[in-house]
């Protein structure tokens, strides 16, 4: 993630060398993917398929058959 997105061992200041900017990035991340992953509960399983049998796929089916009725009238 860091080479990809944040530039790898470029900085900006020109203050840190190469290597130490680069692990301090990556400890960024690290303590950022950890602050996401304790601050939100846990998503369960049955809760998605709800969200998925209820919700989602009734949703795709009325916007696929609108979908078609659109085509059909153009």
């Amino acid at each position: 993630m860091t080479i990809l997105f944040l530039g790898g061992w470029n900085c900006p200041f020109g203050l840190f060398p190469g290597l130490h900017w680069f692990l301090i990035k990556i400890y960024c991340i690290i303590f950022v993917v950890i602050w996401i992953r304790w601050s939100f509960p846990r998503i369960q399983f049955y809760g998605l398929l709800n969200l998925s049998w209820k919700i989602m796929i009734p949703l795709s089916l009325a916007h696929l058959l609108l979908t078609c009725v659109m085509v059909k009238i153009w």
